[in-house]
């Protein structure tokens, strides 16, 4: 019995070990066959790089100043007795402004004007007396200096002729002046001054000021070394004047609005600031509607030229690196992304201008590229303005996840 026993036990051994064996078998086929498929290729959206022509401009802020200002004030001195206009309203080149009393300055003219008469008068008694002295100076009937007197008198008549002549007009000219006339044609602002108020001639305080709106200026400054670099990039070919279309001007109100009329540019100041070191820039916009008034702040968009080979590629397709240097990733030939460093010029819009780093017909990956790193494969889907990309067969496709 020991003996038989013994067999037995071999053998469920012998099942044991095998059944244990045909279960890692098993246990083994089927680990391989749950193992994960190998990662797919991301998908990465570019764009491609063509060289364009781009107009670059400058946005430099501003104040408007009026076209002309006069400043009002009398040139005789005098009670204003009216004032003529309503403040705040247009006022046109020759409006009387106010009326000084002009009772004295008439006067004073009346009285020239009889000075003048009475000189006129008695000149031709004189002229005729110094004719009869110098004929009997000939028959040598009256003495040399008989006729030199007479000669004198005469001179001495017809100089009080010019002299009153002369008060005539004066006292002419002073009686215009208590009509105080608009020397230009604008907006006139608040008076100084009411009716029975005494004015001087050429007093410091204006009686009001006239401002002309239409057209207007704004006086933008320009430092120094944009206009160093400017003048460096038009010699050196880099930037294309664009003739007179380089004049042209726009304009960004306060609110953030763009004023509906361009502007010229009319000429770049040849004296820097020493206080800020920049120059000041004249530009004139017309203003029908009278929307600009003077001390506005705003900002003008000034055309620096024309950039002809200009590589532009979306703000969103550039990175930095740990020292904030901007790179891009492109793909090349192989269908592997590469890893560009940049030198950026300035944004344009919602894109950067380029300086170095690209190439014509560079694929830019634009949106995707948080899943790739320098030298994997990636599969490319073109990119199209608007956050969709376009799949072969012009089927849309959403951005992949995690794109920028």
């Amino acid at each position: 019995m020991p003996a038989k026993r013994s067999v037995r036990e071999v053998m469920g051994g012998i099942a044991v070990v095998t059944v244990l064996s045909v279960s890692l078998l098993l246990w083994s086929c089927d680990r391989r066959q749950a193992s994960p498929p190998p990662p797919p290729v991301p998908e990465v959206a570019t764009v491609s790089v063509s060289p364009q022509e781009v107009v670059l401009t400058t946005e430099l802020p501003g104040r408007t100043t009026p076209f002309l200002v006069a400043d009002i004030r009398p040139q005789v001195n005098g009670i204003v007795k009216k004032r003529l206009f309503t403040e705040g309203s247009e006022v046109k080149a020759g409006d009387v402004l106010y009326q000084i009393d002009p009772a004295p300055f008439q006067a004073a003219l009346d009285n020239a004007r009889a000075a003048l008469a009475k000189a006129e008068a008695n000149l031709p008694s004189i002229r005729l007396r110094a004719d009869r002295y110098g004929e009997l100076l000939r028959d040598k009937a009256v003495s040399q200096q008989d006729y030199d007197d007479a000669a004198a008198a005469l001179k001495q008549a017809e100089a009080d002729v010019q002299y009153w002549k002369a008060m005539v007009e004066t006292a002419r000219i002073n009686l215009g002046y208590t009509r105080i006339t608009a020397p230009i044609s604008g907006r006139i602002g608040k008076s100084s001054v009411t009716e029975g108020a005494l004015v001087t001639a050429y007093q410091p305080v204006a009686l009001a000021t006239i401002q002309q709106l239409d057209p207007i200026y704004v006086d933008v400054p320009q430092s120094t070394s944009e206009l160093l670099r400017l003048k460096r990039n038009l010699e050196d070919g880099r930037l294309n004047p664009n003739g007179k279309e380089q004049n042209r001007v726009r304009l960004i109100l306060e609110d953030g609005t763009a004023y509906p009329m361009e502007g010229t540019l009319q000429f770049r100041d040849v004296t820097v600031d020493p206080t800020t070191g920049s120059v000041i820039l004249r530009l004139i916009f017309p203003n029908p509607e009278g929307v600009l008034l003077p001390g506005m702040f705003a900002r003008a968009i000034v055309k620096e030229g024309t950039l002809g080979e200009a590589i532009l590629i979306p703000q969103q397709a550039v990175s930095r690196d740990p020292k904030g240097n901007p790179i891009a990733l492109i793909v090349d030939g192989e269908g592997k992304a590469q890893q560009k460093m940049l030198t950026l010029n300035r944004a344009i819009g919602d894109q950067w201008l380029v300086v170095s780093g690209l190439d014509p017909g560079d694929g830019v990956i634009v949106e995707g590229f948080q899943k790739v790193r320098p030298g994997s494969p990636v599969k490319v889907v073109p990119f199209r303005d608007g956050g969709k990309r376009v799949k072969e067969g012009g089927a849309e496709a959403q951005p992949p996840s995690g794109a920028n």
